[in-house]
């Protein structure tokens, strides 16, 4: 994860977040170019900082066409020639936060919370147009013109994307849990592609929320946002079987969970819990710990997962919220009520994978095959990972014997 970490830094020197773009990218096509002929450096992070660094600064004095302070003294040296210096030219106490400090930049007051969470994605995360989109649920046009709305607002108070005070990081404390939950997110079950789990980005989400924490020890939202980054991270191995495919959580090898993380997690949330009035992170944290307390997927407490789904339909009503909650009510009243839930919901996610994967799964628990296979097939439509691709085939199979073997009855 060098890119977000350089990308950052280069932000902090320039204030100007479309040069620090420029300066990544260039950056990179030299790494392809040196790496590929000298091999790696000693320090990848450091020497992308450096070379993007220098290269802007060479560019900016050649064309003078944009005028920044704080400008290193003159640098010509090729970063592959001063390695060894690497530790003296780069203030590692900076680099270490300087994500999240973009991070507040981005969640600045003046944009609004979308933009400020889309701008974070594209900037910080790196990810596509498309991937942004469909997080959103919007045309990937649209969201294009929303991140580059932003970027200009973001740009137009250069002079003010500075490291906020303590009282401002306060103001944007909720946008900044929310980018780093999003980021997770993206990383634990992908938008699309053919990788269906980046655990590179659900590591990234989970320091930036150790960094929140030591920025604000006392936030029961903060704690409840790392609990549930880490119950939900330590289950990573048991995910994948050896042939790359999905493994469901009732089938998971529960021996292969982290229970040094589900350890923590569960710390972190008993600590939070006691603050009085859980908030969304800390309820989700809730249900991931009842998952992780189960020895088998018999013994899960679905009653008390369908309790807490019902809370946080309360403290976040969301289609999404309201999706899971279906899928605790089946658990715990059979198909037919989890799918009378599910009724109210085919609107406003008519266009979200998982709301047709989890109606087809139902559908198929109660002998209606037929529509599972309509709605699987509706949900390959709708830009899976290629694992999830081929988890939902094999999901359309196995629907299919059944209705033959119902026929020939």
């Amino acid at each position: 994860m060098a890119r977000p970490r350089v990308l950052a830094a280069l932000t902090r020197r320039f204030s100007d977040i479309d040069l620090a773009e420029e300066a990544y990218q260039e950056a990179c096509l030299r790494a392809l170019e040196r790496w590929r002929r000298d091999g790696l450096p000693r320090d990848p992070t450091g020497w992308l900082l450096l070379t993007g660094r220098n290269a802007t600064i060479d560019r900016v004095r050649r064309d003078k066409r944009i005028v920044f302070q704080d400008v290193m003294p003159e640098q010509e040296e090729d970063p592959g020639d001063v390695e060894a210096d690497l530790a003296d030219e780069i203030d590692l106490s900076e680099l270490r936060d300087d994500v999240l400090r973009l991070m507040f930049m981005c969640c600045h007051p003046d944009l609004s919370l979308q933009d400020q969470l889309a701008l974070a994605l594209k900037v910080i995360g790196g990810f596509s147009v498309e991937k942004i989109a469909r997080a959103f649920v919007v045309r990937p046009k649209a969201m294009e013109q929303r991140i580059t709305r932003a970027k200009k607002k973001a740009s137009s108070l250069a002079t003010q994307l500075d490291t906020p005070s303590l009282q401002e990081r306060a103001a944007r404390l909720d946008a900044v849990s929310t980018m780093i939950y999003l980021l997770f997110n993206e990383g634990y079950s992908a938008s699309g592609g053919d990788i269906h789990i980046h655990t590179e980005l659900c590591e990234e989400a989970i320091r930036l929320a150790r960094l929140l924490i030591a920025l604000f020890p006392s936030q029961p939202e903060v704690m409840g946002l790392l609990s549930l980054c880490l119950l939900q991270h330590s289950r990573r191995r048991a995910r994948i079987d050896g042939k790359g495919g999905l493994v469901p959580l009732e089938q998971q090898d529960r021996s292969l969970w982290s229970r040094v993380e589900i350890s923590e997690g569960k710390v972190l949330l008993e600590k939070a819990l006691l603050r009085g009035r859980p908030g969304s992170y800390q309820i989700q944290a809730a249900i991931a710990a009842v998952h992780c307390a189960a020895a088998g997927a018999d013994d899960t407490d679905w009653q008390e997962i369908e309790r807490l789904y019902a809370a946080l339909e309360q403290v976040h009503p969301t289609p999404v919220v309201s999706l899971n909650r279906a899928v605790a009510l089946a658990k715990v009243r059979g198909a037919a009520a989890g799918l009378e839930h599910l009724s109210s919901l085919s609107d406003a996610l008519s266009n979200y994978l998982y709301f047709h994967t989890t109606r087809a799964a139902l559908l198929d628990e109660g002998g209606e095959t037929r529509e599972a296979i309509r709605s699987y097939k509706r949900a390959l439509e709708l830009g899976p990972t290629g694992q999830e691709y081929e988890h939902i085939r094999e999901k359309i199979a196995l629907c299919g014997q059944k209705q033959k073997n119902t026929d020939a009855m």
